[in-house]
């Protein structure tokens, strides 16, 4: 695979100020609207029988909690007709999005809540905040598979004062090439600077969540996931302007040490599957989405692509895989050229953009301004349901090359815990081992041990268990 260099650039729409990407899947920009539009069951039997379920059932967990195992991947087998559009994350609170700022509900900070928004219609939430801390708002939308959906379908996402003006806004497309139901993510904020002329006091601001959409649409419900993050302010001072340099030119893809290592995708931000630098593959459903995340800290640089493998069959796709990178916010920053399908294999990659930096915030270009903050980089690959359609219903080989670029340098002194905005040495290791190392029980499922060898040591307890109570005691 070959990394483009170069900066591309378009028209885009004429509210976006710097690099758009017209014609890209989930692409973004700033909307420049004012104001709101109006019996249990037990286990029973003897010692022994209660002992095999308990091992029969631990053994299940262990396949389901493999690295790879289907459950987490968010990926259907083959016989299903539509894979999962969205793993929302367990512990989301559900909230119901009032038509106007007098009945909207708050949202709390470090929290993320689930709501449903039809076509053509408003959603409005309240934020409290103070006059020291950068809030900021993300909404995944998640059409249901099997939809239909416009390229121009849209989500926007904005913050709002008490007068009804933007503090930060921005939006997100399906895109003219990739016109398949997918998830789709937007964020917007509000900053505190000292330059700006509003939006700087404490009290009530409102987040506004709007979907437009085609006539020819369908009408269903898109579900959505909203977070609420807070980044603290500075102790001090730091840069005020975005750097005028950096590393343009793509590297050359990481020396692989055999081959591309096996990692499934979650189904959500909230169980993606964290990757370092590497070459790494699995398997993508037609119609499903997948989602990685990589930690990139202060002062490193990343680099993304992705190869759609070949398959038998004739047949003509366009638009057949989208790729996009979301920031620690869940912010959209750039989307990859769509790419179109015919069988034989295709590649696509992000094109450059600039070490994570604080003061990338005060620039202009769409996406450059988005690496503001060091944290987890998501990635989120689709493939259209219609490759499934022209070349068959099956899975479909996809390899990720990554690469992050730089070393690590201090963060902004930040008068608070960065939170999220910041990368940790645990991090980094459930990057190394593709698994979350947060203290809790570890099951028989570790990349060294594969889902039949846990089905072994299973039957293999099952039978010990069998002949020890089939000895009499003495």
């Amino acid at each position: 695979m070959k990394w483009r260099g170069g900066r591309g650039r378009d028209a885009g729409r004429t509210a976006v100020v710097g690099r758009a990407r017209s014609g890209r899947g989930d692409r973004t920009g700033p909307t420049g609207r004012l104001g709101v539009a109006s019996g249990r069951r037990s286990f029973t039997g003897p010692p022994a029988g209660r002992a095999v379920r308990i091992v029969a059932v631990g053994a299940l967990l262990a396949v389901v909690a493999l690295p790879g195992a289907p459950g987490l991947s968010g990926r259907a087998s083959a016989a299903d007709a539509a894979p999962t559009p969205y793993g929302y994350d367990p512990e989301a609170k559900r909230v119901t999005g009032a038509s106007t700022t007098s009945a909207a509900e708050p949202l709390d900070a470090g929290s993320t809540y689930r709501d449903s928004i039809g076509p053509n219609r408003t959603r409005v939430y309240r934020l409290n905040l103070d006059a020291k801390t950068n809030a900021y708002v993300s909404a995944v939308a998640v059409p249901e598979a099997g939809t239909k959906v416009d390229g121009r379908d849209e989500l926007s996402v904005s913050v709002q004062d008490q007068q009804g003006s933007d503090c930060g806004s921005n939006d997100a497309r399906f895109g003219s090439s990739s016109r398949f139901p997918r998830p789709l993510a937007a964020y917007a904020y509000r900053l505190i600077d000292k330059k700006a002329y509003n939006c700087q006091e404490a009290g009530p601001y409102y987040v506004v969540i709007e979907r437009t959409g085609e006539a020819t649409s369908s009408a269903e419900p898109w579900g959505l996931e909203i977070r609420h993050l807070s980044e603290p302010g500075l102790a001090k001072t730091g840069p005020t302007a975005a750097p005028s340099q950096w590393p343009s030119a793509s590297p050359e893809p990481p020396a692989a040490a055999g081959p591309p290592q096996s990692r499934a995708g979650g189904a959500g931000f909230h169980d993606a599957t964290a990757l370092t630098s590497g070459e790494w593959s699995t398997e993508i459903e037609p119609g499903g989405s997948l989602f990685y995340k990589i930690p990139v800290d202060w002062g490193q640089q990343l680099f993304a692509g992705a190869e759609l493998g070949s398959s038998t069959g004739k047949g003509f796709v366009t638009g057949a895989l989208a790729m996009s990178l979301y920031n620690p916010a869940r912010g959209l920053v750039d989307s990859s050229s769509p790419v179109s399908y015919d069988g034989k294999q295709k590649t696509t990659s992000l094109d450059p953009l600039p070490p994570v930096a604080y003061e990338n915030r005060f620039g202009f270009s769409t996406g450059d301004k988005d690496m503001r903050f060091a944290g987890w980089y998501y990635l989120k690959v689709s493939l259209d349901p219609e490759v499934g359609e022209k070349f068959g219903i099956r899975p479909y080989g996809l390899t990720l090359r990554t690469n992050v670029k730089g070393e690590a340098k201090a963060g902004p002194a930040y008068d608070g815990p960065a939170g999220e905005f910041a990368v940790t040495d645990d991090d980094r290791t459930e990057a190394t081992d593709g698994r979350a190392r947060n203290g809790a029980m570890v099951l028989v499922a570790t990349a060294a041990l594969g889902t039949g060898t846990v089905l072994v040591l299973g039957l293999g307890v099952w039978t010990l268990l069998a002949r020890r109570r089939a000895v009499p005691s003495s």
